[in-house]
């Protein structure tokens, strides 16, 4: 299957998961587009100072894969600056949040995958 960018769906949230600010949710593919357990596959995109907040990914993997910006990433124990380049999986049970702290938009491939 093909989906042309003019076909995906944009969404926006506001205070994501009681982050900071309005993330955009651009989404590749919808949960039902898949035979497999996927719950989201889409771009994240975080403006300056704009966070989601911490949550918990329990029965289900999050891949995140940064194209562009810098972020301040929050694995549950420590904070770690994340930039272009960077993939970071969160599961079994794991938490995070991701603070954009550069002054340009902080892109994000999210995948999130059900065990």
């Amino acid at each position: 299957m093909v989906k042309k960018k003019e076909k995906m769906e944009i969404e926006e949230r506001e205070k994501m998961r009681d982050g900071e600010g309005v993330i955009k949710i651009l989404h590749f593919f919808k949960k039902e587009e898949f035979k497999a357990n996927v719950r989201l596959c889409a771009k994240l995109i975080i403006n300056p100072s704009c966070s989601i907040g911490l949550h918990q990914h329990l029965d289900e993997d999050e891949v995140f894969i940064i194209l562009k910006g810098k972020g301040l990433l929050f694995d549950g124990k420590k904070e770690i600056i994340v930039e272009e380049g960077d993939a970071i999986l969160t599961g079994n049970g794991e938490s995070h949040s991701i603070k954009n702290i550069g002054k340009e938009e902080l892109e994000i491939i999210a995948f999130i995958s059900k065990y």
